[in-house]
């Protein structure tokens, strides 16, 4: 573990009234949050413990000032074709662990959200964004393309025309913008991103812990197969689902004291 003046990613954890926890993670590389070697290994170290954790309900990805600016381009411009392609793997890598975190995901985006930064973002299932960040994938004016995963997940969300302008261009939008495009849920000023994203975690860490994951695993994995392969998926995780205490307690709860009004413990 590295010593706590190199610590790059800070996680607190908040309790909730439903029970599961929200985890705080903060990115903290002044001053623009860029992504070198180490930070892209300590986010698939954080990522990875929070994937074990089963009294998580939700988490919060955000930076004090700046959500992330992208891969440290001076140490890029040091390394050779070997080092470049081992740190595309790893921002790949780190990307992934993100997205592969088994609970919803909300990331609370001020300041930049470039590059690397952005594709961080593509990989959380909400983005809170402040109306005035600045969001963009400008690889193409460093004679590269996104390697952590923005040729792939920015179309998904906001279609082929508007990804291939952002990316081809190697502009920037606004995070209103973001919004505008469904880049983002929802924009609002800087200084409140990361309550609002905190109490959107809040409300997602109350429902039942065991079918969210479920449901996250359907849509992620199922999004990629067809429909056929993906509705066998879903069949088979809503028989896992409906077998749990969970299941019972709010098919119990429905009948007797009306929707919505059932208290789930992930079992």
């Amino acid at each position: 573990m590295p010593n706590p003046s190199e610590q790059r990613i800070k996680v607190a954890f908040e309790e909730t009234e439903a029970g599961p926890q929200i985890a705080l993670v903060t990115f903290d590389r002044p001053p623009v949050n860029a992504i070198d070697g180490p930070t892209k290994d300590q986010i698939i170290s954080v990522a990875g413990e929070l994937a074990d954790r089963h009294d998580l309900g939700a988490v919060v990805l955000h930076g004090p000032r700046h959500f992330a600016a992208g891969d440290d381009i001076k140490e890029m411009a040091t390394f050779d074709r070997g080092f470049a392609v081992q740190g595309h793997e790893r921002i790949s890598e780190a990307v992934s662990a993100i997205a592969a975190i088994p609970v919803p995901v909300v990331a609370a985006v001020t300041g930049f959200a470039l590059g690397g930064g952005c594709e961080l973002a593509l990989a959380a299932d909400f983005r809170i964004t402040a109306i005035d960040a600045t969001w963009g994938l400008p690889e193409i004016h460093l004679g590269l393309i996104p390697g952590g995963g923005g040729t792939q997940r920015l179309p998904r969300l906001v279609g082929t025309a508007r990804a291939k302008k952002l990316i081809y261009l190697g502009d920037t939008i606004t995070g209103a913008e973001a919004v505008e495009w469904g880049l983002a849920d929802d924009g609002v000023p800087a200084d409140e991103v990361l309550a609002a994203a905190t109490a959107l975690a809040t409300e997602l860490a109350s429902r039942a812990p065991l079918a969210m994951r479920a449901a996250k695993q359907a849509i992620d994995i199922g999004v990629e197969r067809d429909l056929a392969a993906g509705l066998v998926l879903e069949a088979t995780l809503f028989g896992s689902i409906f077998s749990t205490q969970d299941a019972g307690a709010g098919l119990s709860s429905f009948v007797v004291d009306g929707p919505r009004k059932a208290r789930f413990h992930g079992r």
